[in-house]
């Protein structure tokens, strides 16, 4: 008996260790999409309990044009190589979060929406586990191989910063204006045309691993981290009618991309733009 109880109090250490390292939480979920069971971090992400989650539908508490992406991962049938993360089985959700981007609490009828990055398994054949990220540029900048830009909604480069140079060898003033679709490897296009349609019904996105051209020839891994940024109304004295230079102006898109491997290839070219 005591041995059950440690190996018990083992498994759930090593869970709670997983999930901190994670930065996320779990829901199993049936295959009609009724949430079991929940990690009750949760509400450290999501402002909500376990209680107050349990025994709902999914649906209730996710956006409605999410659900058709929600309803096509529970049913996974048994197809060989469909459960895996990194490949058919992430993909993007809005939930509802009582906890406020400026990390305020309020009830759930003002609850606002928080993207996360689900990674599905399949634990048996009437549940789905769903393993949720909340997505964050924040942490990213942190991280010494990465490189921050902004875009215009279209994904040309409206900002880069210098350790582009470091990595890529295109001085940033090079790449203003420059679609991000012209520095990535063919085979990749319907990586990051997925990640940029996401982009902008989301707000937010992670693109998956793809090959972002080096200058001079060859290829290196990467993982770009993006959100649609809306920017700040500019003041107005009077309720008068707007002028025109006082209406928002519009939104960007700010992205963090992450550098994951060296050099490959370095003496083939895959584009005229790498000559330059």
């Amino acid at each position: 008996m005591g041995e059950r109880r440690e190996e018990g109090e083992r498994e759930i250490g090593e869970t709670d260790l997983y999930l901190r390292i994670l930065g996320g939480f779990v829901v199993l979920v049936t295959t009609e999409g009724d949430m079991i069971y929940l990690s009750d971090n949760i509400r450290e992400y999501m402002g909500l309990t376990q209680v107050e989650l349990m025994g709902h539908s999914i649906y209730d508490f996710t956006h409605p044009c999410d659900h058709k992406d929600i309803r096509d991962n529970l049913d996974i049938t048994g197809v060989p190589g469909r459960s895996r993360c990194g490949g058919q089985r992430d993909f993007l959700m809005r939930m509802k979060s009582t906890v406020t981007h400026r990390g305020r609490t309020v009830n759930l009828r003002s609850a606002v929406w928080r993207v996360l990055q689900v990674c599905v398994s399949r634990p048996s054949l009437s549940c789905v586990l769903f393993t949720c990220q909340p997505l964050s540029l924040s942490h990213t900048l942190l991280h010494t191989h990465t490189f921050t830009s902004q875009h215009s909604m279209d994904m040309r480069f409206t900002y880069c910063d210098q350790r582009v140079t470091g990595f890529l060898s295109y001085h940033p003033e090079e790449l203003l204006g420059v679609s991000v679709y012209e520095l990535c490897h063919t085979l990749d296009l319907h990586t990051l045309t997925k990640s940029h349609q996401n982009l902008c019904s989301k707000g937010q996105s992670v693109s998956g691993v793809y090959r972002v051209l080096v200058r001079g020839g060859g290829y290196m891994w990467a993982e770009t981290h993006s959100a649609v940024i809306a920017k700040p109304r500019p003041t107005q004295p009077h309720p008068s009618k707007p002028h025109p230079s006082k209406l928002s102006p519009p939104p960007f898109i700010a992205c963090v991309t992450y550098i994951l491997s060296g050099v490959k290839e370095p003496t083939q070219l895959l584009s005229l733009g790498q000559m330059n």
